[in-house]
């Protein structure tokens, strides 16, 4: 037993500290984004009017520093609509991106979830406006725009060097846990049982994918990335749950709109959502 107890510790640190220097790299890279482009991405969504979902499913996907953030913010101020803040919700993916870079995953296959992610996100913002102002009369609220001076920041402010270095070994944590978590399971369980638990009842790997996207945490997202590279759960399992991982946005969502059923609604969707195209990929046999 301890013999296996080393091993999976001692493999687990050498296949996460390979990863250091891609993270610190890739958070760099996203750090001087958001310093250059984040004001006039949330500008362009603020303005956006009836095509908010095109713009929020567009720009939701780009590198930056509580973008999802940001949007709840902005919806809590009645600046933008429901359909653009899912939008959003569904566009970002959190960590995804720079774990899958520092894994070495081919551009292409990067490209092409990313390009699924902003379409799908569009697509879904696009039909609950039409839903709700066209077919159900809902009427949002008048701008409040005090609620958004409350927006809550992701300390980006302490320049793009050191911003970086505490994205990296705020991840790298992450990472390493649940790197030990897996390494353990796998040994434990065995990979071929895991791997039937997400796959071998249609739909159930989806659900479950997308109650873990939805925890408002870094790790929920790197859990379902590294859980994906492994292949242990598909492509759709995989979309389901980066659709609705949202962040810290929820979190946000919830302490400034201070209505719960609104809330409630709006998470709803965002979880249906996400499991409705995860299905549908699955399905349909998109592989990325």
């Amino acid at each position: 037993m301890f013999e296996l107890a080393e091993h999976i510790v001692v493999h687990t640190v050498e296949e996460s500290i390979r990863l250091l220097p891609f993270l610190f790299v890739t958070y760099l890279m996203m750090e001087f984004l958001e310093h250059h482009t984040g004001k006039k991405a949330q500008d362009r969504i603020r303005k956006a009017g009836k095509l908010g979902p095109i713009w929020g499913g567009l720009l939701g996907i780009m590198p930056q520093c509580g973008f999802s953030t940001a949007a709840s913010s902005l919806y809590a101020g009645r600046v933008i609509t429901v359909g653009t803040l899912i939008a959003v919700y569904l566009s970002t993916s959190d960590e995804m991106l720079p774990i899958m870079i520092s894994e070495a995953v081919p551009a292409s296959t990067i490209a092409r979830i990313l390009i699924v992610k902003v379409l799908i996100a569009m697509i879904s913002g696009l039909l609950i406006e039409l839903v709700l102002v066209r077919v159900l009369k809902k009427k949002e609220k008048d701008m409040d725009i005090h609620t958004v001076c409350e927006e809550e920041h992701c300390s980006c402010e302490d320049g793009m060097l050191v911003s970086a270095l505490r994205h990296t070994i705020h991840i790298f944590g992450y990472i390493l846990l649940v790197t030990l978590i897996l390494n353990t399971a796998i040994e434990l369980i065995g990979e071929e049982t895991l791997t039937r638990f997400f796959t071998g009842i249609p739909v159930l790997g989806e659900m479950i994918a997308a109650l873990v996207g939805l925890i408002p945490n870094c790790a929920s997202s790197v859990v379902i990335t590294e859980l994906y590279l492994a292949g242990m759960i598909g492509a759709g399992a995989m979309m389901a749950g980066l659709l609705v991982n949202a962040g810290v946005g929820i979190l946000v969502l919830l302490r400034l709109n201070r209505n719960w059923k609104q809330d409630s609604r709006i998470i709803g969707m965002l979880y249906g959502l996400g499991v409705f195209w995860g299905v549908v990929i699955q399905a349909a046999g998109i592989a990325f």
